[in-house]
Parts: structure tokens; C-alpha cells; sequence
């Protein structure tokens, strides 16, 4: 049987239409809030409600699924961000626009675990790494998509809504008429709480944290870096699109490399480049290298770590720990924005790069300390 049977390519087309929506929406909601004059702290309030959101729908998706199933939560999932979404719409108003992207965070969180946890249930443990690979690459396929729409359609509020609200209803038709295989009704309920204390998956926990405050802080403030900077918003997509675009080119190789030389050794390197790509964005003439780095660096990490955690599980606890890494990822996602943008308010817009060095320099210490082996990953036997 193939890998890429039909269930699991018709719900990674869904996933490529929602987000595509949610690539646009990363970009433009700092935008608009700044074409309104908010402060950059309420600019990055507002990030970190949308990070607060997927905190707490991280949480709520092990329950949903468990009574409802996968494609039920899938499906629930997207008319909840479409509802948020359009909430925009009603006015610009900084309490309820953190109230519509808090929903919205809820809702991604949902679709992410429903997505990860039906994947890694349907596959084996050797087929496990291609079809995350495959999920990782639509991922930011679809975030590539949506920057560089932003180049060739108008960014006005009103004007956008509609066709992103209609991209996240239209996700919902893959799996109308396609089941996934392992509902997860009949799986026993897991804790997810006991998952973030397992010794063996520490590493690949807290690469998931810092791995959520850089791309926390790189999607939720960059733009906002790139318009100080004077760039247009088209512009800023074409940024944003290479930054996402150097992810996809190193998902495929880092993953080979991960496989041959053993997810420590690919992790310390990984990490090192983000350090190297966040100084080097200090110096404005050296920005094309430097998000390049920063984005085939960065933008690996959550794969590497995940699938670090996810080989020490059994599979009837693998949704479990998709949700201890997603909640992982939140917390940095959650932290990294607030923190970063009070201190671009403070002092100036490089502290981005600045905070980005620092957590990246933390997580290579706890990396060289590793002192025992790790194993090549058993996906290779």
C-alpha cells in the first residue's frame, strides 16, 4: 500500500488551503494594526493571543478527537478559524480583534493536532518520517503561497477577508467524502501532562519551545521589522516568502541528514545557523543570506525535535505527545512575540534578532551537554 493513500492526500490538500489563509493572515494582521497607529506592545499582544489561543486548543484537541473523531474535529476546526476570521471584519478595535485571533489560535491548534496525530496513527515507524516530511513541506508550501499572493492582490482589510474566509471553508471538502483510517474514538485517553516529563524526550521537547519562540517571534514580528524598514506590504510578502521558502528547501535534506548522522549532531548544527543568521541580519546589507540562513535553519528545527520525541511513544500515545510538543511549541510561540516585540519597543526593531541569538544559544548549551549517544533513528533499519 502506498503511503500517500487517498485519505492522507486529500487532508494534505485541505491543509494546504488553510494555510495559505493562515500565511496571509500572520503577515497582514501586524500590518493592519500598524496602519492604524496601535503601539508595537499592543501590536504584539495581539500576536501572542493568537499563540495563546493554540495553547488552549493544543489542550482541548485530545478530548475532541477522542468523542468526535478526526475528521469531525477537522472539519469543526475550520469553521471555527472562519468564523474568527470574519470577526475581523466587524471593527479594528484592539480588545476584539485580541478576542477573534485568540478563537483563530484555538482553532489552527486543533487542526494541527488532528492533522499530526492522524498522520503518525496511520503510518508506520517506517513511514513515519516520509509523511511527516510530506506534512511539513505542504506546511510551508502553503505559507510560500499566501506571502507572495499578498504581492499581486490588494492587502486592504475588507478586501481580503472574503477569499481567505472562502480558502478555509473550501478545506473542508477533501474530507467530506474521505474517512481517515483510526478515528481515534477507540484509543485510550492519554494524559498529555506525564508526556512533557519523559527523561528520554527532554531534547526534543525544548528544541519544540525554542523552535516556538524563534518562528513565534520571526512570524509574528518580521513583518512588522520589514515595514519599519520601509518596505511595502507586497514587499514584505516577497521577504516573508523567501524566509519560508529557504524552510522548504532544507526540510527535505536536514531530514536525510537527520536520518544519517542522528538528530543530535543535525540539531546542534541546526541551531548554530540560526545564531549565525540572527547576526548576521544586523547588518542590513547582508539580509538576502541571512534570511536564507535563518529559514533552512529555523524552520527545521520543529521537525527534527518532533520527530526526536515522537520515536520514544508507542502509538496509542502518539496524539498525547503531538499534543505535549504542539503545547511546547505554543509556550515559546506564546513567550517569544510578547517578550521580543516589548523590547523592540523599548530599545529598537534588531532585539528580534538579538532575543532569537540568545534562546538559540541556550538550547546549543543543552545540546553539547548531551553526553550519551543517540541512536540513529529506527525508521532507517
Amino acid at each position: 500500500m502506498s503511503v500517500y493513500s487517498r485519505p492522507v492526500v486529500m487532508l494534505l490538500t485541505g491543509l494546504l488551503s488553510l494555510t495559505v489563509s493562515i500565511a496571509v493572515l500572520n503577515t497582514l494582521v501586524p500590518l493592519w494594526l500598524s496602519h492604524e497607529s496601535l503601539p508595537t506592545w499592543q501590536i504584539g499582544l495581539v500576536g501572542s493571543s493568537y499563540f495563546t489561543g493554540n495553547l488552549v486548543g493544543t489542550l482541548l484537541a485530545g478530548a475532541l478527537i477522542k468523542r468526535v473523531g478526526f475528521n469531525r474535529s477537522y472539519h469543526f476546526s475550520c469553521v471555527l478559524f472562519a468564523v474568527a476570521t470574519l470577526g475581523l471584519g466587524l471593527t479594528i478595535d484592539f480588545g476584539s480583534w485580541l478576542l477573534c485571533r485568540f478563537v483563530a489560535g484555538i482553532a489552527c491548534a486543533l487542526v494541527w493536532v488532528v492533522v499530526e496525530s492522524a498522520l503518525m496513527r496511520r503510518g508506520t515507524i517506517h513511514t513515519r518520517g516520509q509523511l511527516l516530511a510530506a506534512y511539513m513541506m505542504v506546511y510551508y508550501m502553503g505559507t510560500v503561497i499566501g506571502q507572495l499572493l499578498l504581492s499581486g492582490v490588494s492587502t486592504a482589510l475588507m478586501a481580503v477577508l472574503p477569499w481567505v474566509t472562502t480558502l478555509m471553508i473550501v478545506a473542508v471538502l477533501p474530507l467530506l467524502f474521505n474517512r481517515i483510517d483510526g478515528q481515534g474514538t477507540d484509543a485510550p485517553r492519554v494524559p498529555v501532562w506525564p508526556m512533557l516529563l519523559r527523561r528520554n524526550a527532554r531534547l526534543g521537547i525544548n528544541g519544540c519551545i525554542i523552535s516556538g519562540v524563534v518562528l513565534g517571534s520571526l512570524y509574528g514580528l518580521m513583518p512588522l521589522y520589514l515595514s519599519h524598514q520601509g518596505f511595502s506590504d507586497g514587499k514584505v510578502g516577497y521577504w516573508m516568502a523567501l524566509l519560508v521558502s529557504a524552510g522548504i528547501v532544507g526540510q527535505w535534506p536536514v531530514g536525510r541528514l537527520a536520518d544519517r548522522f542522528g538528530r543530535l549532531m543535525i540539531l546542534r548544527v541546526q541551531v548554530f545557523m540560526v545564531i549565525i543568521g540572527s547576526l548576521w541580519m544586523l547588518n542590513d546589507a547582508a539580509m538576502v543570506p541571512a534570511l536564507f540562513l535563518l529559514g533552512c535553519s529555523g524552520f527545521t528545527l520543529y521537525p527534527v525535535a518532533m520527530s526526536w520525541a515522537c520515536e520514544k511513544v508507542p502509538n496509542h500515545e502518539l496524539v498525547a505527545m503531538n499534543q505535549a510538543l504542539l503545547l511546547s511549541y505554543t509556550i515559546g510561540s506564546l513567550v517569544g512575540p510578547s517578550m521580543t516585540a516589548m523590547l523592540m519597543q523599548r530599545y529598537s526593531d534588531q532585539w528580534l534578532f538579538v532575543i532569537i541569538a540568545a534562546v538559540a544559544l541556550l538550547y546549543l548549551v543543552m545540546l553539547l551537554r548531551k553526553a550519551n549517544r543517540h541512536h540513529t533513528p529506527v525508521t532507517t533499519a
